[in-house]
């Protein structure tokens, strides 16, 4: 399934919502306003939550939580490289790495080493954009989550 993710430019939190290709609306992200870390909710369109994201503080690197109806899904650190953005994630859905060129915002989720799901933020826009392509046979909330915390720990400017 393809995904186009766009963040709303002057909003409080962050809060957008995550559309297919077609341009129908299919999830809505809402984040906390005035909360210490950032704290994400992604809701179905009948406002049932699917996924819960929260950073924890009072780390060296940005480290943030998943979790899912059923509990913790993953746990997601930058860790320390030199030459491009790394990730460790430590999930119970599988073996996830992350793959490409961050820096030109391009790249690959991979789960067991087979890509998942591909990942292109638009260099043309006047607010945060993406194009998010997900294998079906993948958590679609989960993987969107991925995605969005990628795009906090490498992007967001309030860290």
């Amino acid at each position: 399934m393809r995904y186009k993710v766009r963040q709303r430019i002057f909003s409080l939190g962050d809060s957008f919502t995550i559309r297919d290709e077609y341009d129908n609306d299919r999830y809505e992200v809402q984040g906390k306003v005035f909360s210490l870390g950032n704290k994400l909710r992604i809701y179905d369109l009948a406002g049932k939550e699917l996924v819960y994201i929260e950073q924890e503080l009072f780390h060296f690197f940005p480290t943030y939580n998943i979790d899912l109806e059923g509990g913790h899904a993953a746990s997601v650190k930058k860790e320390l490289s030199f030459f491009r953005p790394s990730f460790i994630i430590d999930s119970s859905m599988g073996n996830y790495t992350v793959d490409g060129d961050i820096f030109s915002h391009e790249f690959q989720i991979l789960k067991n080493g087979r890509p998942v799901a591909s990942v292109s933020k638009a260099w043309f826009s006047f607010s945060d954009s993406y194009g998010v392509d997900i294998d079906d046979t993948e958590n679609q909330a989960f993987m969107l989550a991925l995605v969005i915390v990628i795009d906090q720990v490498l992007y967001d400017k309030k860290d």
